[in-house]
């Protein structure tokens, strides 16, 4: 995303020069940047932004030139924007000599579409190859030239329809460029480019373009860092001397009239030139709020030093190892502080070029949307539903459901955290929203999940106090483990490494996934054992309930706590060591082997891991199953693949 929004171009400079008396005094080239030079021989057209020099040179003298770069204003410049817009064009009667076909002629027409912002604010249109020169080129009536033939496509008969080609091919239509991939035919249209002149210059000049701007950061209104300047009339711009810095906002403003409340302030505004002692101003104008943003965490390594960076502190602390926040933050927040922090690598401030070393963008809270009948949106507490109808909560009038979309306060489609913890308490909320879905997905908030969320910590909390009744603190671990301890054992050390590396890899949904499964193992243990369970049961039992508080202790910190005293233990779970999985138990002593006979699953056997194919081979054929299905017949022979799949062929 950054890579895009810096949109770094590598292509051509081209320079077309216009026909004699076409075009104003002085604009004898247009200059076009471009990356598909190897288009050429398909231009139909050129156009030039609203914005270009060339434009306001026109309207200068054209009134209907300057009321359609008016209209042009009106309308936004998005990505987003361009893409849906209606592709207007205005003819400037400016006409300029095609560079690589003698004797053609392309108009120049001032369009919509085209930014200013971008490489020169002129394009050459290619309606074939590019979708937005052909929606121009159809209203317009300029001819289609395909030059880029895709494999498998017949030159003879391949044209464009409502669609442009934009993908690979090679060259056709396109004179000393026809056969070329499209590769090398920008390559041999820039050289063929360079070598020729206009005006004096080259043709054609390799370039690199961005549609990264400079960023202004100054900011006309009260909330942001005050620029530590002084405009003094004979000193000019004075910086403030450090030690009157910080410079602080003052706090008897008023926002009674639009503007800068800065700007009119009797006192804070005024202040004495620090160079030649006359009357001067403060500069009124604060910091985009991204520019605090850009650095904060290296300031937080030593927020008390006298400098702006300790860089014993910074080299310590940084880079930050996890960076968490919404992806809205990936282009802008994330580009600046990577752009503060190899300056400030540049300036001694901080030791490393990059802030972050590793990053995690989370998905959105979602909820449905409600409207009434006269279109106003209701929070989901006034709306009840039914059988998939909805109605007002108090007057049972018809409500409309409307799609899920992101948690907003317009739309009203939230859930108030006062009333969920009220009834549920924080850590369901908490378990619900790391339950439900990947966490870099988007999750659906729904009473029917929150619910459910909501049972199974009562359930953990039932069998941790079963847990508590039937055990106690300190057991030692007795030398010989029957089945039902074993099997406890191997799913609370599993959960442990699960839980461990999910966690690890923020896949908090997996983590939660592994402890429903050692609940599970949890409730068969409590139901092997008696009123006094043995000795080996025991310790199992206990053993799994402390890793139980010990591993939902970072989803459900209230419950864990609550958990761990009611085990009969003292202090705080979360000064507890995180639990370590023992090696020798997340291995499994047998598997499971399907068992065929003449490829068709009869049985399944399970035996120890190690077992030869031979013991392998005679319990297959002691089994039940598969001697039923044998029926009898001579035996020709038995495929075993250990740890796998037995197969009888009879």
């Amino acid at each position: 995303m950054q890579a895009n929004w810096i949109g770094r171009s590598e292509g051509l400079l081209v320079c077309f020069e216009t026909i004699a008396g076409s075009a104003p005094e002085g604009f004898e080239v247009i200059e076009v940047f471009t990356t598909r030079p190897d288009t050429l021989f398909g231009a139909g057209f050129m156009a030039i932004a609203p914005d270009h020099r060339l434009a306001h040179a026109i309207a200068e003298t054209n009134a209907d030139a300057k009321a359609f770069i008016e209209e042009c204003h009106h309308h936004g410049t998005s990505a987003a924007e361009l893409e849906t817009l209606e592709k207007k064009g205005f003819d400037t009667g400016v006409r300029v000599a095609h560079p690589v076909i003698d004797g053609a002629e392309l108009p120049v027409y001032i369009a919509n579409f085209i930014l200013m912002e971008y490489g020169t604010g002129a394009v050459f249109g290619c309606p074939a190859h590019d979708q937005r020169d052909l929606e121009f080129a159809r209203a317009y009536d300029r001819p289609v030239t395909p030059v880029v033939l895709p494999a498998g496509e017949d030159p003879k008969t391949f044209e464009i329809g409502e669609e442009a080609y934009t993908g690979d091919g090679v060259l056709f239509n396109s004179s000393f460029l026809d056969g070329l991939a499209v590769a090398d035919a920008k390559i041999a249209m820039a050289e063929r480019l360079a070598a020729r002149t206009v005006a004096d210059q080259p043709q054609g000049v390799r370039k690199t373009e961005f549609r990264l701007r400079d960023w202004g950061i100054s900011r006309q209104r009260y909330w942001g860092c005050p620029i530590p300047m002084i405009h003094c009339e004979a000193c000019g711009i004075v910086p403030v001397p450090t030690e009157d810095l910080p410079v602080k906002l003052p706090d008897d403003v008023s926002f009674d009239v639009p503007g800068n409340p800065l700007d009119r302030h009797p006192t804070w505004k005024n202040v004495t030139c620090p160079k030649c002692g006359g009357a001067a101003t403060r500069e009124t104008d604060t910091m985009d709020t991204f520019v605090d943003s850009s650095w904060y965490f290296a300031r937080f390594c030593s927020p008390r030093a006298g400098v702006p960076t300790d860089t014993n502190a910074v080299g310590y602390w940084l880079p930050v190892d996890q960076y968490i926040g919404g992806v809205e933050h990936a282009i802008l927040h994330l580009l600046y502080s990577r752009f503060f922090t190899r300056a400030m690598h540049k300036t001694g401030h901080v030791a490393v070029d990059e802030p972050f070393r590793g990053l995690f963008t989370q998905g959105m809270v979602t909820h449905e949307t409600y409207k009434d009948a006269d279109g106003k949106w209701l929070f989901p507490e006034e709306v009840k539903l039914s059988a998939g109808e909805a109605v007002h909560a108090k007057t049972g009038a018809p409500i409309a459901i409307g799609p899920v979309e992101s948690m907003s306060k317009s739309k009203k489609n939230v859930v108030d955290p006062d009333s969920i913890i009220g009834t549920y308490g924080a850590d369901t909320a908490r378990w619900f929203m790391l339950s439900d879905t990947p966490p870099e997905r988007d999750i659906e908030w729904t009473a029917g999940g929150v619910d459910g969320a909501h049972r199974f910590l009562q359930r953990i909390w039932r069998l941790v106090g079963e847990i508590g009744a039937k055990t106690r603190p300190g057991a030692e671990i007795p030398s010989e483990m029957g089945p039902e301890a074993e099997a406890l054992r191997r799913a609370t050390h599993k959960a442990v490494a699960g839980v461990t590396t999910a966690i690890e890899k923020l896949r908090f949904n997996t983590a939660v996934a592994q402890i429903y499964e050692l609940a599970n193992a949890l409730s068969s243990g409590l139901q092997a054992s008696v009123e006094q369970p043995k000795e080996d049961l025991r310790f199992a039992l206990r053993e799994a309930g402390e890793i139980v508080a010990r591993i939902i202790a970072p989803m459900a910190p209230h419950l864990a706590e609550e958990c761990w005293a009611l085990l009969g233990n003292t202090g705080f779970v979360a000064e507890k060591p995180w639990p370590e999985a023992d090696s020798a138990l997340l291995t499994q002593d047998t598997v499971t082997i399907a068992v065929q006979v003449n490829g068709k699953r009869r049985d399944e056997l399970t035996i120890a891991r190690d077992a030869s194919k031979e013991d392998i081979e005679a319990a297959a054929l002691g089994l039940e199953n598969v001697a039923r299905a044998i029926g009898g017949r001579k035996i020709k022979k038995v495929v075993v693949v250990p740890q796998r799949i037995v197969n009888v062929v009879a």
